[in-house]
């Protein structure tokens, strides 16, 4: 859909604060990505696919087309038109939201009206992560959407995603697998949806395994725990994937190698997210590439701080 996105000083000093930060330094934030499997999935695919036929058929007589269930809902333009559409509601609200803040101040309204309809206790979406284009949030959001205003539409059924939950607290960082439910399996009544419409993945998954972050060493004072972070990012994967997902733009898949079997191609990702962060500003001191490869501590933790720093709530 056509339509017309100040650096922070380093807080590591030397290599003994590099291993033991205070854990005050740290912003409490969670937050969720789609695995690189699922974003390849056909279900998937289907899915988006029939949501866009939705939103175009439902919006065909206001000459609004939509390319992209990524990019074209994070200004509250569509949305506005298909709640006018649906429910009937027409807010006096600018047509084209060209500003940051406007488009939030829209999507803070429209989501409003929207929410009151659809009558969901656990919502899995919000302003920021439709703003961010969170494809996740706008899947979910889209979903309830349909179902509660078109019922007959036919989405496909027991479409899932694998997603990894990453968690800043005072405890340290942690991260999980799960399995989070996007449409129910309509062929299985006697197996109803979960409240949270999250499966936490069997224990024996060898990706939950990969992602279950043994505590390896304790920040001196706070008890601070550092886990696996070195081996989690060294391949450069999972940090392109949270730049994006955290700055609302995606990653060319043609850009990056998603399953890298090489020490060339681990080191072609992360250089590509180091630069990437350069270009939003956010400079890591004296972390180079090689250092992320080689499961450097120290260097993955100030990558993941600069983005912590920011989106960290």
């Amino acid at each position: 859909m056509d339509r017309g996105g100040a650096m922070e000083a380093d807080p590591f000093h030397n290599a003994k604060e590099d291993e033991h930060m205070d854990a005050q330094t740290f912003k409490a934030g969670k937050m969720k990505m789609i695995q690189p499997d699922s974003l390849k999935d056909p279900k998937l695919d289907k899915l988006k696919e029939v949501l866009l036929g939705w939103i175009n058929e439902s919006l065909k007589a206001e000459h609004i087309v939509v390319q992209s269930v990524e990019e074209d809902l994070y200004d509250g333009l569509v949305l506005h038109h298909l709640l006018a559409r649906f429910a009937g509601v027409h807010l006096t609200l600018e047509e084209m939201a060209l500003t940051a803040s406007a488009q939030i101040r829209k999507l803070e309204a429209v989501l409003e009206e929207l929410e009151k309809r659809l009558e969901q206790q656990d919502t899995k979406w919000d302003v920021s992560l439709i703003h961010k284009k969170d494809l996740l949030a706008t899947l979910h959001l889209l979903v309830a959407m349909v179902t509660r205003f078109q019922p007959e539409v036919e989405l496909p059924s027991n479409v899932k995603v694998q997603v990894v939950v990453l968690e800043v607290s005072r405890t340290g960082i942690q991260s999980d697998v799960q399995t989070e439910v996007l449409t129910e399996d309509s062929s299985s009544p006697l197996f109803p949806r979960r409240d949270n419409a999250q499966e936490v993945s069997d224990t024996n998954d060898p990706m939950e395994q990969l992602m279950d972050m043994e505590v390896k060493q304790t920040m001196a004072g706070v008890g601070l725990q550092v886990s696996d972070l070195d081996q989690q990012f060294s391949d450069g994967v999972i940090l392109l994937l949270l730049i994006g997902q955290l700055e609302g733009f995606f990653i060319p898949l043609s850009d990056f190698r998603l399953t890298p079997d090489s020490h060339e191609h681990m080191l072609h990702n992360v250089s590509l997210a180091l630069s990437l962060l350069a270009d939003l500003g956010l400079q890591v001191s004296a972390v180079q590439a090689q250092d992320v490869v080689s499961q450097d501590v120290a260097g993955t933790l100030k990558v993941l701080y600069a983005l912590f720093r920011k989106h960290g709530g």
